[in-house]
């Protein structure tokens, strides 16, 4: 399913429509954006406008398009959702280079958690990170999420394995943060 419209001080998460799709297109097509993603992705527009329409249709998935300024600069969504045991694994690419570093996962990622958390009534958020991917597991941490360990040799990618770090946030962490 489209998650609703988030706005935080900068971002805005809005749902995905008909015009997103052509936007990956050049994303997961750039070697860098999708280094740490641990998989290459189809940069084809059909399978882009596929996707959309089953994360659109899911009951697993809540997903939005990132916004800043009114410029689509990534997407992030919470996947895999177990409804009976209150938990999902979350995920965010941003796709526009000219917008890294600025905060705005980090922001992303608090709309989400909040959303996650208030909204849908979850127990955890769980997520994996290149180990190498040192701003994403920063951003997560200044989300409350903890490491819980490292799956080492997880994924092959550019000719070598690589390990990733796993993390969680608990509700009843997070909403203690909240309060201090």
């Amino acid at each position: 399913m489209f998650g609703p419209v988030l706005r935080g001080e900068h971002v805005t998460l809005r749902p995905g429509d008909d015009s997103d799709p052509p936007r990956f297109i050049p994303w997961f097509a750039d070697m860098e954006v999708t280094r740490y993603l641990g998989r290459r992705m189809a940069v084809a527009l059909y399978y882009e406008v596929e996707m959309l329409k089953k994360l659109g249709e899911s009951d697993q998935d809540v997903w939005w398009v990132i916004e800043v300024a009114g410029e689509a600069i990534g997407a992030t969504g919470i996947h895999r959702i177990d409804w009976l045991n209150a938990h999902g694994v979350t995920g965010i690419v941003i796709g526009e280079k000219q917008h890294w570093r600025k905060g705005y996962a980090t922001e992303a990622m608090r709309l989400r958690t909040r959303y996650a958390f208030r909204e849908l009534n979850l127990h955890k958020l769980m997520t994996e990170v290149f180990v190498g991917n040192v701003a994403s597991r920063r951003a997560l941490e200044k989300n409350g999420y903890r490491t819980i360990g490292t799956s080492r040799d997880h994924f092959f990618t550019l000719g070598r394995w690589h390990d990733v770090w796993l993390g969680e946030v608990l509700r009843e962490d997070w909403e203690r943060a909240q309060t201090a």
